[in-house]
């Protein structure tokens, strides 16, 4: 089914008893048929946070935690958020025996629906650390040009350092999208860390900026991004991970490699 068919931007009862059918899988084949030659445009892996997990102990006793969900880039399917929201909120009051038997019930019903592997950390609501942006931040360049519309024209090569193979950590936080379907805003803090010639940072700030009125889910946001720098600047290894802010109790964090060794662990920024 396509997203259309999903609950976004609909009125809808939180269901008070368990539903797992409510989840709402989303084919990624189509948003990356542009993409299929790009190295590492399937490796990865999509982090969420949610905020809002509940259940009932064996004694009807509430329970609350963090959880930190992983999928697999590779994966079919990916699942809508709404859905997924629906999904913990319908756990609600459904008794389990221990924690273990929560999280392996939550791991069967997400891997079902992705199709693919699904695991579920959970955290202590006090425990999930919040992490500082490591790397040159680029907010404070002035771009050479603007676009309010992604364009990967806008990416280009420092020409002072030709033929000059370095490393670079980037980030911005001024990344900005919409959601496909109901239109609200999604913002988050981009991080490239990259190994080829030296690319021009007031570029890749243009480039991240002209997403500012761009309609497409946070997954496919970081795919593009991710295969138009590969196309643009060629570089030997890249890494693209964007870490979105919360919304609907909900964040989510992509992250694409081409090569796996330079996979970085899942962190929590202070905006989230």
């Amino acid at each position: 089914m396509s997203v259309e068919h999903s609950l976004l931007g609909k009125d809808t009862q939180y269901p008070t008893e368990y539903q797992p059918d409510i989840l709402f899988p989303i084919a990624r084949a189509q948003s990356r048929a542009a993409y299929a030659e790009i190295p590492g445009i399937y490796q990865g892996k999509d982090w969420w946070h949610i905020f809002e997990i509940s259940w009932l102990n064996a004694q009807g006793i509430p329970q609350v935690a963090i959880g930190r969900m992983c999928l697999d880039a590779s994966s079919e399917f990916l699942i809508e958020s709404k859905s997924l929201k629906l999904y913990f909120n319908s756990l609600n009051f459904t008794r389990f025996d221990a924690q273990q038997d929560f999280v392996a019930r939550v791991e069967k019903d997400l891997s079902a629906a992705a199709q693919s592997t699904v695991q579920l950390e959970l955290y202590a609501v006090d425990a999930l650390q919040c992490h500082e942006a490591q790397g040159i931040c680029l907010d404070q360049l002035t771009p050479l040009q603007l676009s309010t519309h992604p364009d990967a024209s806008l990416l280009r090569l420092d020409t002072e350092h030709n033929g000059q193979i370095s490393e670079h950590l980037l980030y911005s936080h001024l990344l900005r999208s919409n959601c496909p379907v109901t239109g609200q805003p999604d913002w988050g803090t981009v991080f490239i860390r990259y190994k080829g010639e030296k690319p021009c940072y007031d570029s890749i700030l243009a480039y991240i900026i002209s997403f500012r009125q761009h309609s497409g889910f946070h997954e496919q946001c970081v795919e593009q991004i991710y295969a138009d720098l590969w196309r643009m600047l060629q570089p030997e290894q890249l890494m693209v991970y964007a870490a979105y802010t919360r919304r609907g109790g909900l964040d989510i964090n992509p992250c694409r490699v081409s090569d796996f060794a330079w996979m970085p662990k899942p962190i929590r920024l202070a905006r989230q």
